[in-house]
């Protein structure tokens, strides 16, 4: 039998060390990494709204869509990179178009999709890009 509340509480855990692990990596490579807290409704970029845990208990405030933007200077002007973590490495249907939008608008040069491996028992933080 399968407890889905505590199945729920664990992937959120292991989804918020994985943020947390990437964005230390890009930090310690000289990027400057904060959290994203836009998304997109009606083709426009506007503040995400607040995840609710029940009544008067926000889970957590604008989790917007990707979860970081970092930056960092360039010779010539700011490179502007967007990263969504997922733990399996693939974006759905919705993100996808989501990624796509973000890259015609200009919004990011790249957008990049960070994900777990394993290698000889230890995680290891991998990076695929998405393009048009």
């Amino acid at each position: 039998m399968v407890d889905y509340k505590k199945q729920g509480k664990r992937n959120r855990a292991q989804g918020k060390a994985f943020e947390l692990r990437v964005r230390k990596e890009l930090e310690d490579t000289g990027w400057i990494v904060d959290r994203w807290t836009n998304n997109i409704k009606d083709n426009k970029c506007v503040p995400a709204k607040a995840k609710w845990a029940g009544p008067g208990r926000p889970m957590m405030m604008g989790a917007g869509f990707p979860d970081f933007i970092a930056y960092r200077e360039h010779t010539d002007g700011f490179a502007v990179e967007f990263i969504e973590c997922k733990m399996n490495g693939y974006l759905d249907k919705v993100e996808k178009e989501k990624a796509k939008w973000y890259l015609e608008c200009g919004y990011c040069s790249i957008f990049w999709i960070a994900y777990k491996v394993k290698e000889k028992n230890r995680v290891k933080v991998k990076y695929k890009g998405f393009t048009l």
